[in-house]
């Protein structure tokens, strides 16, 4: 009975490992918090390409519901974009969207969620299940099927070093001595090299030094000799700052499905054209696709959605060429006497979609 009474009024130990759940959802919220692709979208790089995405996506043809407006496929767009993932709500009133969840999963696959609601006097959280929300994904891996992850987490290397370059050419032009230098002036009095400093316009903050011909002279330089100004700007091109902030553009840019050639300044209109292709063939219209079944499982309609023709992304030239031969093909098999007949078999064996 003593040890019972002992052991109930000693103080309970706990103890938390560090690996534990705990420790899972303080990351996991800290990543929300803090961001999970960095700081690399405040740079116009990135948001040129997230306006690409939103510009295709907000024009593309949507057939099957009147839920994915304009500005409702603009919003997605910028979603994936930027988190890799968007969440609507499906309400009577239209898709509203989500900015914070919680999901459980079986299988991998969403089963309910518990959403934040954004609302001006302050957000609200709703439960749903799954066929209540509209979530489309991209990134997505076997370990976290249910989270998508954007195109800056996955180049966060990059994106890194695109926000550094930026943020230090930035410093450099706010606190670097532009334009200043040091100028070699006969030694006076300190009245009168005073009214020197102050005499030079322009000058950034109090970098301007004037330097006597008597200070030279105690340096053991010859006053009179290989007198010049001396400039104290910082050398940018020997740090490749151009080279390194070109690169980085063209790889963030790749990151996003846009070409270099596309932040080239000598690029002409054939290769814009190509980059727009490629930008709405091989990213804008996948990405579509997967909203497109999204949104045929959750609103019970058979959606589509193309982006290829309302961006004009087709090779009109190709298309334009391909037809005059088929024309002058046409004209030389009548010249020759072959029936009409032969010529449409010949046609209908060509793979026209090659």
């Amino acid at each position: 009975m003593l040890g019972w009474l002992l052991n109930k009024l000693r103080p309970i130990e706990a103890r938390s490992a560090g690996g534990g759940y705990t420790a899972q959802v303080m990351a996991a919220r800290d990543s929300f918090i803090s961001g999970r692709r960095g700081v690399a979208e405040l740079t116009a790089t990135v948001q040129s390409c997230v306006s690409l995405w939103e510009g295709g996506f907000a024009i593309a043809d949507v057939t099957g519901t009147d839920l994915l407006t304009r500005q409702t496929m603009a919003m997605i767009a910028r979603g994936i974009a930027l988190n890799g993932e968007a969440v609507f709500l499906v309400t009577d009133t239209g898709l509203v969207p989500a900015t914070d969840w919680d999901v459980t999963t079986r299988d991998g696959r969403p089963r309910a969620y518990r959403l934040s609601i954004p609302e001006a006097g302050g957000g609200r959280t709703v439960t749903a299940l799954a066929a209540e929300v509209l979530h489309l994904r991209i990134g997505s891996d076997n370990l976290t099927p249910w989270i998508g992850t954007a195109p800056l987490r996955r180049s966060s290397l990059t994106g890194g070093m695109l926000h550094a370059v930026e943020a230090a050419l930035a410093e450099t032009f706010e606190n670097a001595p532009l334009g200043s230098q040091i100028v070699p002036l006969p030694d006076t009095g300190a009245d009168d090299m005073a009214t020197m400093r102050g005499a030079f316009k322009g000058r950034r903050g109090s970098t301007l030094v004037i330097e006597g011909v008597a200070q030279a002279t105690a340096a053991g330089m010859n006053p009179t000799i290989g007198q010049k100004p001396d400039q104290l700007s910082p050398d940018l091109s020997r740090s490749m700052t151009a080279e390194t902030l070109s690169a980085a553009r063209e790889a963030i840019g790749m990151a996003y499905g846009v070409l270099p050639s596309f932040f080239n300044r000598a690029a002409t209109g054939p290769v814009i054209r190509e980059a727009q292709r490629q930008l709405a063939i091989w990213t804008l219209q996948p990405i579509a696709a997967l909203l497109a079944d999204e949104a045929t499982a959750k609103l019970g309609a058979e959606v589509t959605i193309d982006t290829i023709r309302p961006l004009q992304a087709f090779d009109a030239g190709g298309r334009a060429r391909a037809l005059s031969a088929i024309i002058k093909t046409l004209a030389e098999a009548k010249d020759a006497g072959i029936p009409p007949g032969d010529v449409s078999g010949a046609m209908r064996m060509v793979d026209w979609e090659r």
